[in-house]
């Protein structure tokens, strides 16, 4: 079991954590006709927006409450009602999901209090679904945000039911797990025949795809019905320890008892995930399933070469360190560094000695030496002054075409990541270092 230390910084010097705002908007987006909103200042959502775009590589709906001087010492509640007014004259949306920040967290302003009022002095709202996730940038980072507003969603639009449907499953997504991930669990689900309601689905609105229309809001993601329908399913399945509390919550509420998955990258992880299916639906896995598994198989006896002793460091939120972690330890590769960027009690389940909290100035200190540097996009640089590969996972990740395609869960995803990742210890082992995405060969250390 890995301890979690503090870096015991006085301050942060190359940031690592992505803030819960953000975090929660992106779990806004997976609903469908869903415009999220930071309350918050323009700047702030501004910064976010760009983010967005950079990763996903897509039009992002996100709207901001503006947030200026007077309204941060006086307090926001106005700001608030315009926003929502005129997001809902000229966008539509089903679904606004608020979200609040370091700006109106730290002031104390009561924001479901204050759409309880709005909706209240307005009947035209009456069919729009206002949600609020706390969310204070100084409290926990992306996952936690996310988790925020996956239980938000839960609480607002789940009601109990006596009704079960046996064949009708809920998959509550964790923020580590890409569309393309999304779509390979839903088609796994209904290789079992049962019907999974995924939340938030990413998968279905941020999967790169072209609208054959505008829409101002999200396009495609879970619809408010299957929210509401999820009070009747058969089983909760959480994805990631954020998820857990959202959850619970549905148990608490619902009776729909829980199953909880902290990873599925890997033979054994995906194994777990199978053999639930197979055990809720009755039936053995399907063929292709099987083949899948031997394709993984012969991947890990290549592959196993050229991990084994390989030393990484790693730097990431919470779920997808400890994901990561234990499927190159499972390859035999030794986690010899390992940073995250908040704290969570998953990191206990880490395959080393001791997890710091902290950032990327905290990875480059302990990372030399190493034989790969796995982060976000911002840890490039910290791989390039070191001299070390790099193979980029979590968000952003603005440097990479594809990142919303790329597939690590379920054996097919698994054996994806043995290729990439070994493919990145043949090339350093022959000299052929792979050339810098900005077309140059490494250029901080070319410069030095």
């Amino acid at each position: 079991m890995a301890r979690i230390e503090a870096s015991g910084k006085p301050c942060v010097i190359n940031p690592l954590k992505v803030s819960p705002p953000l975090g929660a908007a992106m779990a806004f987006m997976g609903l469908d006709g869903c415009m999220p909103m930071l309350h918050a200042a323009q700047g702030c959502t501004a910064f976010a927006l760009v983010l967005l775009v950079r990763h996903f590589r897509e039009a992002i709906p996100l709207q901001t409450t503006a947030m200026n001087e007077v309204s941060t010492i006086l307090g926001g509640s106005d700001n608030l009602e315009r926003a929502v007014l005129n997001v809902t004259e000229r966008a539509h949306p089903k679904v606004i999901g608020v979200c609040s920040t370091g700006l109106t967290e730290t002031r104390g302003e009561d924001v479901r209090g204050d759409l309880k009022l709005i909706r209240r002095r307005h009947p035209e709202l009456a069919d729009v679904a206002l949600i609020h996730a706390a969310t204070s940038d100084y409290k926990g980072g992306l996952e936690d945000g996310w988790g925020a507003a996956v239980t938000a969603i839960v609480e607002a639009l789940v009601e109990p039911t006596p009704a079960r449907d046996p064949r009708q499953i809920n998959v509550l997504a964790g923020s580590h797990l890409t569309p393309a991930d999304l779509e390979e669990i839903r088609d796994t689900v209904e290789a079992f025949s049962l019907t999974p309601i995924m939340l938030p689905d990413l998968g279905g609105s941020l999967d790169g795809h072209v609208a054959d229309r505008y829409v101002p809001t999200t396009l495609g993601g879970t619809t408010l019905d299957d929210v509401r329908a999820m009070g009747a399913s058969a089983v909760t399945l959480a994805l990631g320890r954020q998820v857990e509390p959202a959850a619970r919550l549905l148990e608490n509420r619902c009776g729909v008892p829980v199953e909880t998955f902290p990873r599925l990258v890997g033979l054994r992880a995906w194994d777990d995930f199978v053999a639930a299916l197979s055990r809720r639906s009755g039936e053995a896995a399907p063929t292709g399933v099987r083949r899948r598994r031997s394709q993984l198989i012969d991947a890990m006896l290549d592959g196993h070469f050229h991990f084994g002793g390989k030393r990484i460091a790693i730097a990431a939120e919470p779920d997808l360190l400890v994901g990561l972690s234990q499927f190159l330890a499972d390859m035999g590769a030794t986690i010899a560094c390992s940073v995250a960027a908040t704290s969570a009690p998953a990191l206990t389940q880490a395959p080393i000695e001791s997890v710091t909290i902290g950032d990327l100035d905290d990875l480059e200190r302990r990372a030399a030496g190493c034989d790969l540097v796995v982060s976000h996009a911002h840890g490039r640089r910290v791989a390039e002054r070191l001299d070390i590969p790099f193979f980029p996972a979590g968000f952003p990740l603005f440097d990479t075409l594809g990142a919303a395609h790329r597939l690590s869960v379920g054996y097919r995803g698994a054996r994806d990541l043995i290729f990439e990742i070994g493919n990145l210890f043949i090339a350093n082992q022959s000299g052929r270092r792979p050339r810098d995405r900005q077309g140059g060969h490494h250029a901080a250390v070319a410069a030095r």
